[in-house]
């Protein structure tokens, strides 16, 4: 079907460090867009962000689909516990994570801005 792409969160994502959507697919994807990022994230117990992210220039929302995730900002913690709970930061706001429990979670970011990668391990 032109103009319709159907996908696995799993598998698509395991082929592009998560990220399902966003300026880092090919031109010509349906995937691709400049606009918003979406990542759909397992994380291992213990898995953390290898760095904090400072000089943020997206927004960005965070959804629990399961497990225990904690979201480190300056200001504080937030711990996502149960299914659907979620956060939202904007422009600006540093920030790290934790999964505290094996977990998924799915991101929304936007506008989809190159360079914002954090080196592999």
């Amino acid at each position: 079907m032109d103009g319709v792409y159907v996908g696995k969160a799993g598998p698509d994502a395991a082929a592009d460090r998560g990220w399902l959507l966003g300026h880092f697919k090919p031109d010509g994807d349906l995937r691709h867009s400049d606009e918003v990022e979406i990542k759909w994230g397992v994380h291992r117990k213990g898995e953390r962000r290898a760095q904090w992210t400072s000089g943020e220039k997206r927004t960005a929302l965070l959804v629990l689909i399961s497990g225990r995730f904690r979201l480190m900002f300056p200001e504080g913690d937030v711990v996502l516990s149960e299914q659907g709970d979620y956060v939202v930061w904007g422009r600006g706001v540093d920030h790290s994570w934790r999964a505290e429990e094996e977990s998924v979670v799915m991101t929304v970011r936007w506008p989809s801005i190159p360079g914002y990668a954090v080196p592999e391990r």
